[in-house]
């Protein structure tokens, strides 16, 4: 089920009414039926997965907790492993590594070897194997103790706000949470629904909107240069950061309406001024998962300097690996690790330049440098994250410098100075074109796109200072509920409801 369907428009308010109106313990069977319900809109056989999931580390775990020593509950954390990252590579990477060694002896003997298998990738598969997989450790390494309610066990993977996209959260924060009863409060679900219509914002106002020129022209490089090129890249970045983000926030939200408390995911990451920033400000439960349960067992930092580099580059390589069956991702990973190694290498260096020319590192200037560098690296790497085949990657970097940008700049003033004094029959209706390169988006949706993207930005920077939360609490009620009527008129009004995937459904 989408959040941005009417399915759920319907379900969340059933939910939440049955929730306050039974007993306590009750709740944990209304929540863990309706995430059922939640993930079968999807596909109902796929349920089978999660269950088996489900049963498989509850009894791992259960029968870890039996045991004193490691050496007894190590077979149980290896079957733990084994089963969930078996069926996670069965759907997820098989085909990949199939088609790759395959690739290989054809072009050796002119023979395959593997089939291939044709089945279709469960939804939010890798965050919800990630979350049991960290559970499993936890309880290996004594950090928690073992639920022994497989209800309540079950309801922990399958809660249904976080369940497909995440954030991915740790047994200890979110399992104690279950037995608590949360009682019915105003002031935390206002709070829950503004984050939900936030999060629709982001997502039905900004998301699905900038992807009209980010499907035409990454599906189709080669027929696209120079600022069609640089506007669709950055669009996919602000694409994906309202689509992932959106759905954090819906997620967060909606599960806060309940009274359940899920971690911040997103931190305005293109405020960021260094890579190391920006990945402590992107998918948060993601990249602290990866700290927690692969940099740090590696070594961390705490050990000799090349073994550190290789450390953090591993971790890398193994996110982009997680993100998606392609060397599309593995090169993005690769490439967040050399930026963030290259960073390190250089910072002696970085050091004594800034000490010889006396620059300000509080400064505002420093800041607007450093945050402008972070946002093209990311924008860079961006490009292979999103591009179809390596080859189409480079081919978009290639002809993205294969125009004159600034004639090209020059066509899209032109186009808006013809809409405005309706000249040539121009409306706002027409679709955005750059020398002779139809966008597929037209005047009045590129304007639309501009004008959110700075509205979210213009929000982001008064939330640096400011808690808009407690901001709007203190305002005028008629202020605040005109606020609230203003957001929702922008969906309902600017929105674009074609109930299009979040993009990292597929992962």
């Amino acid at each position: 089920m989408l959040f941005n369907s009417w399915e759920f428009v319907l379900f969340f308010p059933t939910i939440v009414f049955l929730f306050f109106i039974l007993p306590h313990r009750y709740r944990w069977i209304l929540l863990l039926t309706g995430s059922y319900i939640f993930y079968m809109a999807w596909k109902v056989e796929y349920i089978l997965l999660l269950i088996l999931s489900t049963l498989i580390d509850y009894f791992c775990s259960t029968q870890i907790s039996k045991r004193e020593s490691k050496k007894e509950r190590k077979p149980f954390l290896y079957l733990s492993l084994l089963s969930n990252l078996g069926i996670l590579f069965s759907f997820k990477y098989f085909n990949f590594f199939a088609t790759t060694i395959n690739q290989t002896f054809d072009f050796i003997t002119g023979n395959t070897i593997f089939p291939l298998l044709h089945v279709l990738l469960p939804m939010g598969i890798s965050f919800y194997t990630f979350q049991t997989l960290s559970y499993s450790i936890d309880v290996y390494n004594g950090k928690i103790k073992a639920e022994k309610h497989l209800g309540i066990f079950a309801l922990f993977v399958t809660f249904f706000p976080q369940l497909v996209a995440g954030p991915i959260e740790r047994a200890s924060h979110l399992l104690p949470q279950f037995r608590v009863n949360h009682l019915f409060d105003y002031t935390r679900v206002k709070y829950g629904l503004q984050l939900m219509a936030w999060g629709f914002f982001k997502k039905l106002v900004i998301a699905d909107r900038l992807s009209m020129v980010v499907n035409t022209v990454y599906n189709d490089p080669s027929n696209f240069s120079g600022l069609s090129i640089w506007i669709a890249s950055v669009f996919f970045a602000f694409q994906i950061y309202c689509d992932f983000s959106a759905y954090s926030d819906i997620a967060i939200g909606a599960a806060q309406v309940m009274g359940y408390d899920l971690m911040k995911n997103f931190d305005r990451p293109y405020f960021s001024k260094s890579i190391s920033e920006f990945w402590k400000r992107w998918h948060i439960s993601l990249s602290t998962w990866f700290k927690d349960y692969v940099y740090i067992p590696l070594g961390g930092n705490r050990t000799i300097k090349w073994r550190w580099y290789y450390n953090l580059f591993i971790t890398f390589l193994i996110s982009g690996v997680w993100h998606g069956a392609n060397w599309t991702f593995i090169f993005w990973g690769a490439l967040h690790g050399f930026y963030l190694i290259f960073a390190l290498f250089i910072a002696p260096i970085s050091q004594i330049f800034y000490k010889k020319f006396r620059i300000d590192k509080t400064s505002n200037l420093y800041k607007l440098v450093n945050v402008s560098i972070t946002f093209l690296l990311v924008l860079l790497a961006w490009v292979f994250f999103r591009a179809n085949t390596i080859q189409d990657a480079f081919l978009l970097i290639k002809n993205s410098f294969s125009s004159n940008i600034i004639i090209q700049f020059k066509d899209i003033i032109w186009t808006f100075k013809s809409v405005i004094l309706n000249q040539n029959d121009i409306t706002w209706q027409n679709h955005i074109k750059i020398n002779n390169e139809y966008l597929k988006m037209s005047v009045y949706d590129f304007t639309i796109s501009i004008l959110a993207i700075l509205t979210m930005e213009f929000i982001h920077f008064l939330q640096i200072k400011y808690s808009l939360r407690t901001t709007i609490s203190n305002l005028h009620w008629l202020v605040r509920w005109f606020l609230y009527y203003l957001l929702l008129l922008a969906i309902l009004f600017f929105g674009v409801f074609s109930e299009s995937q979040f993009i990292y459904f597929q992962f």
